[in-house]
């Protein structure tokens, strides 16, 4: 229910945002308000359409190669003290766009993910720490390629806000932690200039469905 919801939200929050004939319709302005910080003994709702995970790789010491996923869905618990929580999001590896359809295929391939077998991956989290009413970092899990290992996103930047077209708090922020892809098995290249070393840049906003 909670996300069918969201979906219901979302699209009428698109439809407002989204002009029919973009030269006769602009959507209305409207002011996003500060909403303070997640909010105690809540349920949250990961948003896909803001929600990505973007990883960067360096290649033969030059230049950097990017990638990004989609996210399927997920949710943010947050604990009755409002200083802690729980995190569980679903990745859409199978979504991974580089920009270069012929490297598509290739992370795509037993080479690199291997979506074949392994089309999702996931990220959860049994803690949260906060400073105040910021979140700072998210020690748990990612599991890729049928492995699992430990990973913190540590938070560049965290806000909660009142969305005023849908009038529900929406929290959210930009994540970010080094990984050695090594870990999970993925090794090709390593001997001839693809990096082990992997930035993981994680954006994400969640919506308040108990409000």
């Amino acid at each position: 229910m909670k996300k069918l919801f969201l979906a219901a939200a979302l699209s009428a929050a698109a439809a407002l945002a989204t002009p029919a004939r973009a030269q006769e319709y602009t959507a209305p302005p409207v002011a996003a308000k500060p909403a303070g910080g997640p909010a105690k003994n809540a349920s949250y709702v990961i948003d896909p359409t803001h929600t990505f995970v973007m990883y960067e790789m360096g290649h033969y010491g030059t230049t950097t190669n990017r990638g990004r996923f989609s996210t399927k869905d997920g949710s943010v618990q947050i604990d009755g003290t409002g200083s802690s929580g729980k995190v569980d999001i679903t990745m859409d590896i199978s979504s991974i766009n580089t920009g270069v359809d012929l490297l598509n295929r290739h992370v795509q391939s037993k080479d690199f993910f291997n979506v074949a077998e392994f089309p999702t991956g996931r990220f959860v989290a049994d803690r949260i720490e906060f400073n105040g009413d910021k979140v700072v970092d998210v020690p748990g899990t990612l599991t890729l390629m049928g492995q699992t290992k430990p990973v913190t996103l540590k938070a560049v930047r965290f806000n909660c806000y009142l969305n005023p077209l849908i009038n529900r708090q929406v929290c959210g922020g930009d994540f970010e932690t080094t990984v050695q892809r090594s870990d999970w098995g993925i090794t090709w290249g390593l001997n001839f200039g693809f990096e082990n070393k992997v930035k993981l840049l994680v954006q994400v906003e969640a919506v308040n469905v108990q409000q």
